[in-house]
């Protein structure tokens, strides 16, 4: 086995801790293969022999990476009317294992995602790396150009707006009896039915895309995307079905293999919390749901 071939296979048993990483830095799965194939451009390219811990510099290359896709993305999209909204990860079966699918609610949740698009993207490189996949702070002072100390202050003000971000309950049937519930009530039109099922304070975004006419502001307060949900939404209900986004029940509308819109649910105290809708044609394009 020769050089390079010893160094692909390395770099594929990284593959997976990469793309994670890249994923919960960028909220979609295309981008994230592109920075963790950018990586591997990089090692092909540099003297990898004089790499001491190779999986501790992939991780410091594809978080440069990703910090320069997200400047970038934030000049793109300056004007973008409505919320962007991260590129959804779909599945229509249940989970085998409940309790590692409440862990990646909890690590790659549309609320938590949406948060974290927040941070600057400094701020977001130390949270991930630290909070999520506990690499220490001297190793990621050197990727956001700062002390360990100025970098613990990055994760710490991370850390606060995460703690913001709704917590969503962790029973996936609970969750399932609330989200049939809530297309129910969208199909029939029952408008009491929907506020008993929205928190008081639920908020509504949408992410239609760069220049959508159906794109909007978020919609705040129950009555507000009850009226919404009923004025826009009825018609389309009736091809919602229940689905796993993100590691929670949400919804995806019309058929699998081409959705027409998928929905992800945050459900806090049996109650929808925020309701997260994805109409961006390219990012429903590159969704595959399993």
């Amino acid at each position: 086995m020769n050089d390079s071939q010893i160094y692909a296979e390395q770099f594929e048993r990284q593959r997976a801790q990469l793309q994670a990483v890249a994923y919960r830095m960028l909220g979609s799965m295309a981008e994230a293969e592109d920075a963790v194939q950018e990586a591997w451009l990089r090692l092909s390219r540099s003297d990898a022999e004089a790499v001491n811990n190779l999986g501790g510099w992939l991780t410091a290359v594809v978080g440069r990476i990703c910090i320069d896709m997200l400047r970038a993305r934030r000049r793109r999209n300056e004007d973008y009317v409505g919320t962007w909204l991260p590129e959804p990860v779909v599945s229509l079966d249940e989970p085998v294992d409940p309790e590692s699918q409440v862990q990646l609610a909890e690590s790659v949740g549309l609320a938590l995602l949406v948060v974290l698009e927040t941070l600057g993207p400094a701020e977001r490189l130390a949270f991930v790396l630290h909070d999520m996949f506990g690499v220490p702070f001297d190793e990621i002072a050197p990727i956001v150009e700062r002390s360990p100390d100025a970098t613990r202050q990055l994760a710490s003000r991370a850390r606060r707006r995460v703690r913001g971000a709704p917590e969503p309950d962790g029973d996936l049937a609970a969750q399932r009896r609330v989200v049939e519930a809530f297309l129910e009530a969208s199909r029939g039109g029952d408008f009491d039915a929907l506020m008993e099922l929205l928190d008081p304070d639920v908020s509504f975004k949408i992410d239609a895309g760069i220049g959508s006419p159906l794109a909007r502001p978020p919609i705040v307060g129950a009555e507000n995307v009850a009226r919404e949900v009923l004025a826009r939404g009825r018609p389309f209900a009736p091809f919602g079905r229940p689905a796993i986004v993100n590691g929670a029940v949400g919804v995806v509308v019309g058929s699998t293999d081409r959705p027409f819109a998928i929905a992800g649910c945050t459900i806090a105290g049996g109650r929808v919390v925020e309701l997260d809708l994805i109409l961006d044609r390219e990012k429903l394009a590159a969704v595959t749901v399993q």
